[in-house]
């Protein structure tokens, strides 16, 4: 037991510190309660043929289908368009069609693709998109307790549930509880998104392009880090391509753009045509370049270059043509995924400009602008990167939907080419399956990976590959390689041990005291760990107090892994928290005024609610 508790004690601090990714330490983990002999090694395996890891497996697959398909794309964003300009009925919309989601899809890919249609409508209500944006990373997860297959920890207390000789839990039927879910989340978000999350609406929050232009450079402060100078003739940089100048590596100092003297827009007029830089490319004599990071480092290139200064009042002007319009270079916000290859990655060693021809400006991460050395930054998972590019290129980044979102963008949202001709294929495969495990025809394992299957068999994906790639393999190996831990629990008597002190705390014959207690240790913990790793610890002593205390064990399960998955009181205990942290402009204290507040009164009615649902 002891082995077993230092083994635990010690994955856990690894998930808490977050410093080696979550897959690693679980499987690190399972190996030494191999080693140790606490497990055998088909038990330490077993979860890699678990039911559970091949259904999280399909899941994805059938999540992926529906956003290439551009199903789930087309349904929300006409659903959202029936509020209008009206902010409460935007509200209220962005919060139902997100849980809806949310109840057949990860809330990370629901939170993706809702993003940048919230961001777009919001603007165009004129409501800052922070009053929306973190109610709808938390909707993503309250909609995930209306179904089986909606999150990991549903299917983790199933498999329990099952363990133990009792019946499966059929699709629906967490439906009860994700109704008071969503319901207790409406109710209380309404007026505290309203109180907290819109400071800074504004009247100017959306319209013209040229206004999200401004909007961006303040957002990362580019009028006080850009600064425009004219190249003369004769001066060194105009003698080498700017690979072998390596003027960010010299001076600090990034090359964003060049404005080259030459025909204009209209015919037969003269004007600056604007280009990205790459590694080819020369200085002429008479180029105009855009010059980002500190003044001091600016003048100490012009100084040592020859390079002459040129003083601009409106920075953003470098980012929008001649006269402030529109030109065919921009700005856009792209926000990282935690799938995205760039996650601990140098924005030097990415090779970001070379692979999409465009330009990493600028991070912004926990409300800090990282704008001076840029290259030597390395990019985690939940990061906004301000990109500068051609509006095309800008736009192609949309298409990536596995590696980042695509939002802040002043011009038309960028446009993915999703196969539209197959959405309904993937509608009417979607409905099959919910018919198959509703009705119990076959298992549901078997229901989902029929229908994954299905999908891809009828061209709903480009080609199998693009099928993989839908697939998080990080929370899927968390969960092969955390579902023994369960087993290890169970073996070495900790569930016992934990059920025990939890009844002489709050007593023999009271079940909502031990309801109470569950919940509330779940609930903290998962504010440190991930939910899937909170439910397999928790589950088993959750079963096993059950049957000490004589009490059925749904609503002490249920507890569980609605406290594991409602959990909003910090940016970064569920990705879709962290996902909008930047987009929203939030900070830590953001989440603590309406998380915290919003996590205990989950847990207060939570207690009640279950036992009604679920009796004892």
């Amino acid at each position: 037991m002891v082995v077993t508790v230092c083994i635990l004690a010690g994955a856990a601090a690894l998930f808490v510190q977050g410093k080696i990714r979550s897959d690693l330490v679980a499987v690190s983990a399972m190996i030494l309660l191999v080693l140790c002999g606490v497990l055998t090694p088909e038990e330490g395996l077993s979860g890699f043929a678990s039911p559970i890891t091949i259904m999280m497996v399909g899941v994805f697959i059938v999540g992926g289908a529906v956003f290439r398909t551009g199903l789930a794309r087309m349904v929300s964003h006409k659903l959202l368009l029936l509020a209008g300009t009206n902010e409460n009925k935007l509200f209220l919309l962005i919060m139902l069609v997100t849980s809806g989601i949310g109840a057949f899809v990860s809330n990370t890919g629901t939170v993706a693709l809702m993003l940048p249609i919230v961001v777009s409508l919001a603007t165009s209500a004129r409501v800052n998109p922070g009053r929306f944006l973190m109610p709808l990373a938390f909707a993503s997860s309250m909609g995930g307790m209306f179904t089986l297959i909606g999150t990991a920890p549903n299917m983790i207390i199933d498999g329990v549930l099952v363990e133990a000789g009792f019946p499966a839990l059929g699709l629906f039927s967490f439906f009860p509880v994700g109704v008071v879910c969503v319901t207790l989340g409406i109710v209380a978000l309404a007026p505290m998104s309203k109180m907290f999350l819109a400071k800074k609406a504004g009247k100017d929050a959306g319209g013209e392009e040229k206004q999200s232009l401004r909007a961006l450079a303040d957002k990362y402060r580019l009028t006080q880090n850009v600064v425009m100078a004219r190249v003369k003739a004769g001066i060194p940089l105009t003698e080498a391509p700017l690979k072998d100048l390596d003027i960010p590596g010299r001076y600090g100092v990034m090359l964003a753009e060049i404005r080259r003297p030459g025909l204009g827009r209209k015919p037969f007029a003269r004007g600056n045509r604007q280009l990205i830089p790459g590694p080819d490319s020369r200085l002429k004599p008479g180029d105009t370049v855009c010059l980002v990071g500190p003044f001091e480092k600016v003048h100490n290139l012009a100084e040592a270059e020859g390079l002459e200064l040129v003083d601009v009042n409106d920075t953003t002007t470098s980012f929008s043509g001649d006269d402030g319009r529109i030109g065919s270079i921009g700005i856009a916000e792209v926000v990282l995924l935690s799938t995205s290859k760039l996650v601990n990655r140098l924005v030097r060693d990415s090779r970001f400009r070379d692979r999409y021809s465009v330009s990493i400006l600028g991070i912004q991460r926990n409300n800090e602008t990282i704008l001076a050395n840029v290259k030597d930054v390395k990019m985690q998972a939940g990061d906004a990167l301000l990109v500068q590019g051609e509006w095309g290129n800008i736009a192609h980044l949309g298409e990536e939907s596995t590696e980042w979102v695509v939002v802040g963008q002043p011009l038309t949202a960028a446009t993915r080419r999703t196969l539209d001709h197959k959405a309904p294929w993937a509608g009417a495969i979607l409905l099959l399956m919910i018919v198959a495990m509703t009705t119990a025809v076959v298992p549901v394992v078997v229901a989902v990976m029929l229908a994954a299957l299905a999908l891809i068999f009828t061209g709903c994906f480009r080609n199998v590959e693009e099928a993989y790639k839908t697939i998080n393999w990080e929370s899927v190996v968390l969960i092969a390689a955390m579902l023994p831990m369960a087993t290890a629990i169970e073996k070495t008597g900790l569930d016992t041990l934990a059920s025990n002190t939890l009844i002489s705390v709050v007593g023999n014959d009271s079940p909502y005291g031990l309801l109470a207690a569950i919940y509330a240790a779940t609930s903290v913990m998962t504010l440190f760990i991930s939910n899937t790793a909170t439910a397999v610890l928790f589950s088993p002593i959750a079963m096993q107090a059950a049957e000490n205390l004589g009490v059925s064990p749904y609503p002490l399960l249920f507890g569980v892994t609605v406290a594991a998955s409602m959990c909003f009181a910090s940016p970064f205990s569920t990705p879709p928290n962290a996902l909008v942290m930047s987009a929203g402009r939030y900070v830590f204290m953001d989440y603590v005024k309406v998380g915290v507040p919003l996590q205990i009164l989950f847990g207060l009615v939570m207690v009640f609610v279950l036992p009604l649902i679920f009796p004892f």
